[in-house]
């Protein structure tokens, strides 16, 4: 090699390698502003709370939580309409005000951050208001019994409806699996686009990347499933059902990463890096929906990370929680990943040509031939 050539070799892998850092460092820069301007101040939006309250006291109470768009009130007629609310998830938490002194009620299952800010905001309001009441006396010269000034002073009544096991008490499990179906079904699919391609298109290859997708899906459920026991996460769990849930959402970033590589090639897999990347962040699972900005919030619940996640919360926590409009998101990816694989394989290609698979079997076939040796005609010395 002359040294015009080496000189050449060397510019051009400067220009490789500065090419690869300048890339680097972009997508470092628009994954740390995409994390930090998702979570780094998370607010809350119209937390969905419940409300007990005759009508002399609804009115300030409601304006109170409704101040400045932190809480969305829903009445509630009595008690046990309430604790309904919270078990399937229509509310986060609510406060019973129709008593002498009020009481909260709340969901730490829904999600750690809800419940703190609803603990927060409920002792916070009933301190504030206890203070008021004891300033009026004392202004009044009024004087109270020992028993008022104990309930004056006691801590707000709280009562936890669904509250987080003992072997989740962050509620930090369901990211932990959403990030291992993610990066295990990216993974999954990047090397099945690799592998299938080594095959000609065929009907018979469309079938065989979907029944391996298929297969692959179901062994991950199994996989998570088993992992979950081995920390008691969802051990009161229906096991079949999360089986299923576990498997649709496999399937949909599995199928969906695969439709796109046999749309767009190998770049296509970035769909399944977004998932984990993007997809996780906002997909509920540690930062709730309603803490979530506007754009984060809806891409979030309509991708198989967020659908999936808010699916295995409620079956893990909330049974009588309605999951159908999540199933539907799992379903849409992974219907219409599966029906690209099979469509892309049965159309014609005009660059197909013959695969790597049969011309190594055609060399070793016409090696053999060669090798075999030459009968000689009679008579021929």
């Amino acid at each position: 090699m002359s040294s015009d050539q080496q000189i050449q070799s060397v510019r051009q892998f400067r220009r490789f390698a500065l090419v690869v850092c300048l890339v680097g460092v972009a997508v470092q820069l628009g994954l740390t502003a995409y994390y930090l301007g998702m979570g780094h101040k998370a607010t809350p939006h119209d937390v969905p709370v419940g409300l007990i309250a005759p009508d002399a006291k609804r009115a300030p109470i409601v304006e109170l939580l409704e101040r400045d768009g932190v809480f969305v009130v829903s009445d509630y007629a009595n008690v046990t309409d309430l604790r309904a609310g919270i078990k399937s998830r229509e509310v986060y938490g609510g406060v019973d005000a129709s008593a002498a002194q009020p009481h909260l009620y709340l969901a730490s299952a829904a999600g750690p951050a809800a419940a703190s800010l609803l603990r927060a905001t409920y002792t916070s309001v009933v301190g504030q208001q206890n203070a008021e009441q004891l300033a009026a006396l004392a202004g009044q010269g009024d004087t109270i019994s020992v028993e008022q000034a104990r309930a004056l002073a006691a801590a707000p009544a709280v009562t936890d409806v669904v509250a987080l096991p003992a072997d989740d008490v962050n509620g930090a499990s369901l990211g932990f699996l959403t990030q291992a179906l993610a990066l295990g079904g990216t993974i999954a699919s990047v090397g099945l686009g690799r592998l299938i391609p080594r095959t000609r298109r065929s009907w018979k290859r469309g079938l065989g990347h979907l029944s391996t997708l298929i297969v692959y899906a179901l062994g991950s459920a199994a996989v998570v499933l088993w992992s979950m026991t081995w920390f008691g996460v969802g051990a009161e769990a229906n096991h079949p059902e999360m089986f299923g849930i576990f498997a649709l959402m496999s399937l949909a970033i599995t199928a969906s990463t695969a439709g796109a590589v046999a749309l767009f090639g190998p770049g296509g897999a970035l769909l399944g890096g977004l998932y984990f990347t993007v997809g996780t962040v906002i997909s509920g699972a540690s930062i709730l929906p309603e803490f979530l900005p506007a754009f984060g919030r809806l891409l979030g619940e309509n991708l198989p990370t967020g659908a999936g996640v808010q699916a295995v919360r409620d079956n893990l926590y909330f049974p009588a929680a309605p999951i159908g409009a999540h199933l539907l998101v799992l379903s849409l990816y992974a219907g219409l990943g599966c029906l690209i694989v099979l469509v892309t394989n049965l159309l014609p290609n005009r660059g197909d040509r013959t695969s790597e698979v049969e011309l190594e079997l055609r060399d070793r076939i016409e090696g053999a031939e060669l090798r075999e040796p030459v009968p000689i005609p009679p008579g021929i010395s």
